[in-house]
């Protein structure tokens, strides 16, 4: 997602910013807490949730360092609608919102990188349900493998077909992820390995297929 911001940008970002740690299972913020703040994530990792009406937790990303979130503050946002949680100890980087608003009106160049991240992290979310619409519990595991390779695999040798997920995801957190149970990702990981599409482990997964996904 920080693809869209230049390194210069993210340093500006930095220079800007307050440094906070958040210890594991520490909350960033609440719904309904004043949103006037973007966070940079420095170190570790956080959750961001919703809860639905019955108490179930809708897990909605898990972010890693150099990922962005609280950015719809810059939109408006009045109130936060997520939590936001370190699950993990972190650091992140904290930027007053008129702060960043006043560089965004000096700097139509990052102005435009604010709002193409913004944009990007809206079109993840409606791709996110129309994927719990239309596809089955076994699509929604296979499309996220397919995204975090896209997002987070690292190449291998230049084949783009390889890609090597190296992040701390339980078949709960997956599960979570993509609003099935925690058996079907264990069955549909398992049933992708058997076909050759993948290898994984508990600390790593290894696409060998992308465009099989």
């Amino acid at each position: 997602m920080m693809a869209a911001l230049s390194k210069d940008e993210m340093m500006t970002m930095d220079k800007m910013s307050a440094m906070r740690n958040a210890s594991k299972n520490q909350v960033i913020y609440f719904p309904e807490d004043a949103s006037n703040a973007i966070y940079m994530l420095k170190e570790g990792k956080v959750k961001i949730s919703k809860q639905s009406g019955d108490g179930k937790e809708i897990i909605l990303a898990f972010l890693h360092p150099g990922e962005v979130f609280g950015e719809l503050s810059i939109t408006g946002q009045e109130k936060r609608e997520e939590i936001a949680e370190a699950t993990e100890d972190a650091v992140v980087c904290v930027v007053d919102v008129k702060d960043l608003q006043m560089m965004m009106e000096k700097n139509p160049k990052f102005n435009f990188n604010i709002t193409k991240l913004i944009g990007f992290k809206l079109k993840k979310i409606q791709s996110r349900f129309e994927s719990l619409i239309f596809k089955s519990s076994e699509e929604r595991v296979s499309s996220f493998i397919k995204e975090l390779a896209v997002e987070h695999g690292k190449p291998i040798l230049g084949n783009p077909e390889e890609k090597l997920i190296q992040l701390k995801l339980t078949h709960e957190d997956i599960a979570k992820l993509t609003a099935t149970s925690r058996q079907t990702v264990t069955s549909t990981l398992n049933l992708l390995e058997k076909k050759n599409i993948i290898m994984y482990d508990r600390r790593s997964i290894f696409v060998k297929q992308l465009s099989k996904l």
